[in-house]
């Protein structure tokens, strides 16, 4: 008997894998990469017992080669206060439990250790999502699962607090990307290691008449000035610190010494309550 208490499965991984194996397009990991340099750069501290925690290691380990290598399983194989930096990288959106990732990041960081962690969100691939709907409710009344539930933003961020980090901030990076054709598309994706691997998805082969209806639907839709097809990507980064003595703590409410009106050079005006 199923447990009712477990939450249904988002992920497939053996197809996840199966799918990752044979990828061989690493562009968008190695702009999340790029990004995450840029990151670092900008702490401006210096990282002793990095970590990332990766779908695609082969390629992490080149990009940053003094880090500890991480499979992106349900348990991560990071050991408790071992970390000064973990990187989770483009892949927590297949987490099927995304909070217990982050907490398991969180446990693996020294005292003010730092998690950076990317994932697609937003409206990646809304384009795509929409034609394909489109098609299948036309053609067969229905939907199937066809690519991933997408958070936002200001949602993604409070995954953080929730996982204990402090200094949570969250941002997105705007990507648009364009084909010849949505077909194109489609093969990237599947080059990319980012193919449909939702464990609800149909197993059975798409009809055709679906396919056909869906790339002709976005070529009409989407087209731009030179008859190529944009396809958008939305890469969320989630930053967090381990909790630390050492950190910045914020006032208890009320305990301010100065005037917010003094400081702006402003009148005070009490509210007026006689109509209350």
């Amino acid at each position: 008997m199923a447990n009712m208490d477990m939450p249904p499965r988002l992920t497939d991984r053996v197809a996840l894998q199966r799918n990752r194996t044979r990828a061989d397009a690493m562009f968008l990991q190695a702009t999340a990469a790029d990004d995450v340099h840029e990151r670092l750069i900008e702490v401006n501290r210096t990282f002793t017992a990095p970590a990332v925690v990766t779908g695609f290691p082969s390629a992490w380990a080149e990009w940053m080669p003094s880090a500890s290598i991480v499979e992106d399983s349900e348990t991560l194989d990071l050991h408790e206060g071992s970390h000064d930096l973990v990187v989770h990288a483009l892949c927590l959106h297949w987490a099927d439990d995304p909070i217990g990732q982050l907490v398991q990041c969180r446990r693996a960081l020294k005292p003010d250790g730092l998690l950076i962690a990317t994932l697609f969100a937003g409206q990646t691939l809304h384009e795509l999502r929409s034609v394909l709907a489109e098609a299948e409710v036309t053609q067969t009344g229905g939907l199937s699962p066809r690519i991933l539930p997408m958070g936002e933003v200001r949602d993604l961020g409070g995954l953080l607090q929730r996982a204990g980090f402090a200094l949570p901030v969250a941002d997105m990076m705007p990507l648009t990307v364009t084909y010849d054709t949505p077909i194109h598309l489609m093969r990237d994706l599947r080059a990319m290691g980012e193919g449909n691997a939702m464990e609800q998805r149909q197993r059975m082969p798409t009809r055709r008449k679906i396919f056909a209806q869906a790339m002709s639907r976005y070529a009409e839709t989407f087209n731009i000035d030179d008859g190529r097809i944009p396809a958008t990507f939305e890469i969320v980064t989630l930053t967090g610190w381990a909790p630390a003595d050492s950190q910045q703590q914020p006032l208890r409410p009320g305990s301010a010494t100065h005037r917010l009106s003094d400081a702006l050079g402003t009148q005070e005006t009490p509210f007026d309550r006689s109509n209350d």
